[in-house]
C-alpha cells in the first residue's frame, strides 16, 4: 500500500503568526496532531505539532505570545504520495516523528500519520494472524 492511500488530503495549514492556542483549537477542532505551517516569507514549508505545543506550555510559556512560526519545525522530512507505507514508517521510526508531510510537485498534498499507517496495516495484520494461526 502507497501513502497516497494513507494520508489525509484535507490538511490543517496555518500561518507562523498563529498562537499556539489558536493552533491547538484549530487542530483539536479538526482532530488532527499536527498542522502544516505555510511561511510566504520565506517560502517554506514546516509542521506544528500537538507535542510542540505540549513543550511550550510544560516550559511555562504563554500559548497566547507563542507563535506557530517560533515553535514549527521546518527541518522536515518530506514523503512522496508513491511512497510505500514501510518507507514512511522506517522515516518516522527514524526520525522520531509521527507525521510526515507529503509533497507533490512541491506542494503539500496530504500528511501521514503513524495512526494512518496503523489503520491502513491493521486488517491486512489481523487477517494474517488469523490465517498463521489456524489449524
Amino acid at each position: 500500500m502507497l501513502v497516497r492511500d494513507a494520508m489525509s488530503t484535507v490538511v490543517l495549514t496555518i500561518g507562523p503568526a498563529h498562537t499556539l492556542r489558536q493552533a491547538a483549537r484549530l487542530m483539536a477542532a479538526r482532530r488532527v496532531g499536527a498542522a502544516v505551517v505555510l511561511d510566504s516569507d520565506t517560502c517554506g514549508v514546516g509542521i506544528l505539532t500537538e507535542r510542540d505545543i505540549l513543550t511550550s506550555v510544560g516550559t511555562g510559556e504563554d500559548p497566547d505570545l507563542e507563535c506557530a512560526g517560533t515553535h514549527t519545525t521546518t527541518d522536515v522530512v518530506f514523503a512522496a504520495p508513491a511512497w510505500t507505507l514501510d518507507e514512511a514508517a522506517e522515516a518516522m521510526c527514524h526520525g522520531g516523528f509521527r507525521h510526515l508531510i507529503v509533497m507533490d510537485d512541491k506542494e503539500p498534498v496530504g500528511i501521514v500519520s503513524v495512526r494512518d499507517i496503523i489503520r491502513c496495516w491493521a486488517p491486512s495484520r489481523r487477517q494474517h494472524s488469523t490465517l498463521v494461526g489456524s489449524p
